[in-house]
């Protein structure tokens, strides 16, 4: 005699089935490594690094890489690779906090907004286009030249401009929500707006979310590297990779290896976060050249 019952087939969660489909995606895990390698050695940079990285020594100033200098020497005669591995360091750090400060305050207000509507939306967005039509550099640059170059600094500013555009991307996705079913019925149920924000409308989002925070700090770092470059980032002798940029642009002719390591460290990282965040959109289902703006 045969039963009608089954066992219930368990099924996988849904981050388990985003690892299996990145898992299949070759560019996804070698964007995922690189991505990966960049944080391990920023964290363990200071332990791996063989030389002193603000060590200068005139007489191997532009020497070529070789056994004991692998990435050559600049200059002024400091070990390139000790500075290409510490240079990632406070790149990261800035950036990783301010493209989480980016997205905390920009998707807060963004799914409020869309919650909201009415006129406070329509005018608070106007504002939001009317900042963004700003050109932030010009505006990154004369904050940090009155106020510092400090750390706090750089994180809040970036966080702030960078959060702007978040504001967009998150409005634009809880409006594809507000509507529905299990909103009204947390409305009728008198929630609170911010309830309703917390628990009906951000995990519907987080994905959208979690792929623009991706993309937000490739952007940054580019921002970060080009603030530093122009003189307004890290203060020497802290070793960055636009600073490194900046500093050997004049020899590139005579000492290529000067500018090449560090040019490259900063596109990888840079093409590896990008590759990993629309590799994860993809196995989200996300389409980003349909995203929400």
């Amino acid at each position: 005699m045969t039963s009608d019952t089954h066992t219930p087939v368990a099924r996988p969660s849904r981050a388990r089935q985003v690892w299996r489909s990145m898992r299949r995606s070759r560019a996804a895990m070698v964007s995922l490594s690189i991505l990966l390698l960049h944080l391990l050695l920023a964290v363990f940079a200071p332990w791996l690094t063989p030389w002193d990285w603000t060590a200068q020594d005139g007489y191997n100033m532009l020497q070529g890489p070789s056994a004991q200098h692998w990435f050559g020497t600049d200059n002024m005669g400091r070990d390139i690779f000790s500075r290409t591995l510490m240079g990632g360091r406070e790149a990261l750090k800035v950036t990783l906090l301010g493209t989480l400060l980016a997205m905390g305050w920009g998707s807060l207000t963004g799914i409020s907004l869309g919650l909201l509507g009415g006129r406070l939306d329509e005018w608070l967005m106007r504002a939001v286009d009317a900042l963004l039509a700003i050109p932030w550099l010009l505006f990154l640059l004369l904050i940090i030249s009155t106020v510092g170059q400090q750390s706090w600094v750089l994180i809040l500013t970036l966080g702030f401009f960078y959060g702007i555009a978040v504001i967009r991307v998150a409005r634009g996705a809880t409006l594809d929500f507000v509507a529905r079913d299990f909103v009204m019925a947390a409305r009728v149920r008198g929630e609170s707006n911010w309830t309703i924000v917390r628990q009906e409308l951000l995990p519907n989002v987080l994905d959208t979310l979690l792929v623009e925070g991706g993309m937000r700090w490739a952007w940054m770092l580019l921002a970060f590297s080009s603030l530093s470059f122009l003189g307004f980032g890290v203060v020497p002798p802290t070793p960055d990779w636009g600073l490194m940029i900046a500093d050997t642009r004049g020899i590139i002719s005579i000492a290529p290896w000067a500018t090449l390591f560090p040019a490259l460290a900063l596109s990888s990282l840079i093409i590896s976060i990008n590759l990993s965040a629309d590799a994860f959109g993809k196995a989200m289902g996300l389409d980003r050249a349909k995203a929400p703006v």
